[in-house]
């Protein structure tokens, strides 16, 4: 299950993973800006998510359980505020960038480079993740990890309650764009079905003079 409450530290490559998701499911609407994905609506749609969701999920965790969010490597009392915000602010931008580095692949529907963009960040997220995982599952302060005591496991603590709370916002944000997708598709299926229709003409509904003759003879004086 894909997490959405991650450290700081994993934000980045968790954001790049999302956007060439994002990439994936908005490829129908990328074929119809061939001259830049950040034209398509699935771009302006990538942009809300990482500003109104992703964003602020990061945000909350640098704010107030800055420590845990730092994996407790650091102090969060001993870094300047401007840190965090230009962590936070970089995790952001990550879903937009990963976003255009699979659209040119994605707009040709090619799955292979679209994973590969997407796995490789999600794989050493994961890969950090199995060999910090005490300090993943653990909420203390820096001094309480640091001196073996006054900590609690993750799932009896105010964190894990925030854990779930800012899990269940992303996987909503999730479902959000992926309608937001979806419909992208299906617009542009029923331009294109009417463009074909269009190119293949309607049937003519003008009878030949000579048909609608033999069809209706004269009637003898």
């Amino acid at each position: 299950m894909m997490r959405f409450a991650v450290p700081i530290l994993f934000a980045p490559l968790m954001g790049v993973a999302l956007g060439a998701f994002f990439a994936w499911l908005a490829r129908g609407e990328l074929a119809r800006h061939e001259a830049s994905a950040i034209a398509s609506r699935g771009f302006a749609v990538v942009g809300l998510f990482a500003a109104f969701v992703y964003t602020p999920i990061v945000g909350y965790f640098a704010a107030f359980h800055s420590d845990w969010a730092y994996l407790y490597w650091v102090s969060a009392h001993a870094l300047a505020s401007a840190v965090d915000l230009t962590l936070v602010l970089a995790s952001g931008a990550s879903v937009p960038l990963g976003f255009l580095a699979a659209a040119r692949w994605a707009r040709i529907e090619r799955l292979g480079p679209v994973a590969i963009i997407g796995a490789i960040p999600m794989a050493v997220a994961i890969g950090l993740a199995m060999v910090w995982q005490k300090r993943l599952s653990t909420s203390a302060t820096f001094t309480h990890f640091h001196g073996d005591f006054g900590t609690e496991p993750i799932t009896s603590s105010v964190l894990g309650r925030g854990v779930l709370l800012m899990d269940f916002l992303g996987l909503a944000g999730i479902v959000w764009c992926g309608l937001q997708m979806g419909s992208m598709g299906r617009r542009r299926r029923a331009s294109i079905a009417v463009r074909h229709g269009a190119a293949g003409g309607a049937p003519s509904s003008h009878r030949s003079p000579s048909r609608s003759s033999n069809r209706w003879p004269k009637r003898k004086p």
